[in-house]
């Protein structure tokens, strides 16, 4: 069911019929930006008040925390973990660069780990989110955002096809993005058979609709007052 986001799924699909297309990435480069924009606070994109303002502005703290259902996450652990995987992708794979995270954020988030937080168990998802400063975690994905949008504007059209290069993947491994987990492990050989035009139409875009409507559905779930797995 449909949450959050309506008609953003397609703009995404004119995304991805564009983005490898010869002569086509300044459009492309347009609609990503403009999807981008709808996928973060509105201050990440200067741009008018939208529905992740609307989704987060009246979220209290306790309400992060909640975990709807055993088979679910929280929200505390979807902000992370989209925030984390756009940090990682796009600042050290797509940029060739480095990822803004560091011991400074993560003593201000008061987070105890530093990797995507795949492999945690249902417990582990609700121990980590408790003692998550929310406040200091949206400034974080707010930065992150922002860093995305100056590496897509200054992409090239030839650097869409470069793929993932090993020493990319290395870096996120031996940085802590990943574990050696199974549950965290297998996002290296996710991204590593992606080329740069692949990684923009998932970890930033994709990703984020799918892990969003979550939140929306989770919200509405609190909200209507029902049942919760925790607390």
């Amino acid at each position: 069911m449909k949450y959050f986001g309506d008609g953003l799924s397609e703009v995404h699909k004119e995304l991805n019929s564009l983005i490898r297309k010869s002569g086509e990435w300044d459009r492309a480069r347009e609609i990503f930006l403009d999807l981008h924009a709808n996928l973060h606070l509105s201050p990440v994109s200067a741009g008018k008040p939208n529905e992740v303002d609307d989704l987060f502005g009246d979220l209290l703290p306790d309400e992060y925390r909640v975990m709807p259902s055993e088979k679910g996450e929280t929200i505390a652990w979807i902000l992370w973990h989209i925030a984390r995987i756009e940090d990682l992708t796009m600042g050290i794979l797509t940029a060739n660069g480095d990822q803004l995270f560091n011991d400074s954020w993560q003593h201000r988030i008061h987070s105890s780990i530093t990797d995507t937080g795949n492999a945690l168990t249902r417990d582990e998802i609700i121990q980590f989110g408790i003692g998550l400063d929310m406040e200091a975690l949206q400034a974080y994905r707010n930065t992150v955002g922002i860093r995305t949008r100056e590496i897509v504007q200054n992409l090239g059209e030839e650097e869409l096809k470069r793929k993932v290069t090993s020493d990319g993947l290395e870096k996120i491994r031996s940085e802590g993005g990943v574990t050696s987990q199974e549950g965290s492990a297998w996002l290296l050989d996710f991204w590593g058979n992606k080329d740069i035009a692949g990684l923009l139409l998932m970890p930033p875009t994709r990703h984020v609709i799918l892990h969003l409507n979550e939140c929306s559905k989770y919200k509405q779930h609190i909200r209507d007052g029902r049942k919760c797995f925790y607390p």
